[in-house]
């Protein structure tokens, strides 16, 4: 398995990951007695998403920038 594919994949499960951590939240949020601190746990697959999606939003031009700079060294 070659670096994008597994940037891509490590994208996905910090998704889900995410998405889970969202739904924990709200439902903690949602008690009675609400645990503020709860609201900071989706931060970290936040983070991990938006370098992983920056990256893999990028990948497209980074390829082109190199095949067009292939094809005039020449």
């Amino acid at each position: 398995m070659n670096g994008n594919t597994w940037i891509r994949q490590f994208h996905r499960w910090v998704s889900i990951a995410f998405t889970l951590s969202v739904v924990a939240t709200f439902i903690a949020l949602a008690q009675e007695k609400p645990v503020v601190w709860v609201s900071y746990v989706p931060l970290l697959p936040l983070a991990l998403l938006v370098v992983t999606g920056l990256y893999l939003f990028a990948l497209p031009y980074f390829a082109r920038r190199r095949t067009n700079t292939g094809s005039q060294a020449g």
